[in-house]
């Protein structure tokens, strides 16, 4: 597939609304590529690469651009070809040859496939072609239900595998992690209760998200974006060895305790995961049977409950109000409310769980940092702060220096520079990719922004190394949260 057609797909994307226009649009691509293009197309149309890391900025790429292709003749392969040697590079001299490689593929690029890619690598495509869309476009292209498809990518954890794939073929399996459930958020157990009806109540740990894969002495653990953590988190680890089962996939959190049995703080968690211990919410497969389909009260039955958060079913508000506030006075975020009729429908934020916090707090991505002043002098100190946008990229809610001690100051000018694309004055604009919990006061109507909104006395609560950007809350939570009063 010549990149010049998928170029021309992703400018119609970028310039269309519709949502179901959008799906045609990549439906009619996804149909001209082969086996062996599919995925790759895929992600290119998603604004993702193949490869993890190509270790090239914003300076590198501006450099290549010194010669325009006049004739499109490029393909996607050979894009991809070209970035997957230039990850490769490394050692004395791989500046020079990534430079080198960068530029023999810019140079066989025309002005619009230039520009298509230099947005690529910097993390600045969008154009609304997000994942849920993908999976409808794929659905469409392969003339199949999009539940369907939904769900083979829910178990393979790639849309570019399904999309080439026997949908049939992806079941639940051991070893391979399946992308988990997301909660919605609600502003109280009130809301929760409305919307659920009883429910199953549980403490909301605040630790990190672990599934955990077990066949005998066997055991694998794998985070929140499916990557094997198991090295990291031996006492998770040895917990799931002693568990009286043969085959299982657990969902849960693990966590740090201190010596009196309350949380540590996230930050602590992180670096101290060797010592977490395992809680486990969640049971998806036992012994050779899927038990995505099952209701969650069914599921939460054969948990082990020496490993299960507090909790409780209740209907009645006031019994959900005190369980919050014993969850707050646990150390605790607050709650997670499930619907007890709930499949679990991985990878999706649907409407059957919620979780409920004490603050109202956000995750937003950081979009770009201002050079700090005083004793911040040399360091990216502002933040940039924006909600994820459901039809593509993402809408800046305000700013924030509040919350960032000076070992957080050091590490955030790092990662921030890492990921800069371009600078204004005393602003740096960065790759959306890090996802950050801002606690707030309020929410107030703002001419300044284009959500129409801005974020009062906004701090930083912590980075969320766990998420990515398309994990972040959207700018509809945000207005809804506006609607409630917040």
């Amino acid at each position: 597939m010549l990149l010049s057609s998928l170029v021309s797909t992703s400018s119609q994307v970028a310039a269309t609304s519709g949502r179901l226009a959008k799906i045609t649009l990549l439906a009619d691509l996804l149909k001209q590529a082969g086996p062996d293009e599919i995925a790759l197309a895929i992600a290119y149309l998603s604004g993702t690469i193949r490869q993890s890391k190509i270790g090239v900025g914003w300076a590198t790429l501006n450099k290549a651009k010194s010669y325009v292709a006049t004739t499109p003749r490029l393909t996607i392969q050979e894009v991809d070809a070209t970035l997957e040697k230039i990850a490769m590079t490394a050692g004395k001299g791989s500046a020079t040859e990534k430079q080198r490689l960068l530029s023999d593929l810019f140079s066989r690029a025309t002005a619009e496939e230039q520009d298509f890619l230099f947005r690529l690598l910097t993390g600045e495509l969008r154009q609304g072609a997000l994942e849920g869309i993908m999976v409808e476009a794929v659905a469409k292209a392969r003339d199949l239900p999009a539940s369907e498809v939904r769900r083979a990518t829910m178990l393979a954890g790639n849309l570019g595998a399904v999309a080439s794939g026997d949908v049939a073929s992806f079941k639940v399996e051991l070893f391979r992690p399946i992308k988990p459930m997301l909660a919605k958020t609600a502003t109280d157990v009130d809301e929760a209760l409305a919307e659920l009806g009883p429910a199953s109540f549980e403490y909301k740990l605040d630790g990190i998200r672990i599934q955990v894969h077990k066949r005998g002495a066997e055991v694998r653990v794998y985070s929140r974006t499916l990557n094997d953590i198991t090295g990291e988190v031996p006492q998770v680890v040895a917990s799931v060895k002693g568990l009286k089962v043969g085959e299982v996939i657990l969902d849960g959190e693990a966590i740090v305790l201190s010596a009196d049995g309350r949380p540590l703080r996230f930050q602590e968690t992180m670096k101290g995961l060797g010592s977490a211990v395992p809680f486990f919410f969640d049971i998806l497969y036992s012994d050779g049977a899927s038990l995505l389909d099952q209701p969650y009260s069914a599921r939460t039955k054969l948990l082990p409950e020496a490993h299960r958060p507090p909790h409780i079913v209740t209907a009645d508000a006031n019994a959900a109000r005190s369980f919050f506030d014993a969850a707050i006075a646990a150390g605790q975020e607050g709650l997670m409310a499930k619907g007890l009729e709930s499949k679990y429908d991985a990878g999706r934020r649907g409407g059957a769980w919620f979780k409920i916090k004490k603050a109202n707090t956000l995750d937003l991505v950081v979009l770009a940092a201002e050079w700090g002043h005083g004793r911040r002098h040399g360091r990216l100190s502002n933040l940039h702060l924006g909600a994820r946008d459901p039809n593509g990229g993402f809408v800046m809610l305000g700013k924030t220096f509040k919350g960032l001690s000076d070992e957080l100051l050091e590490w955030q000018t790092q990662q921030l520079l890492e990921k800069e694309v371009k600078r204004e004055g005393h602003i740096v604009y960065v790759r959306p990719e890090l996802v950050v919990e801002i606690a707030f006061n309020g929410l107030q109507d703002s001419p300044h922004y284009p959500g129409g909104l801005a974020l009062r006395f906004a701090r930083v609560i912590r980075y969320r190394d766990d998420k990515k950007p398309e994990d972040a809350d959207t700018i509809e939570t945000v207005r809804k949260l506006h609607g409630t009063g917040a």
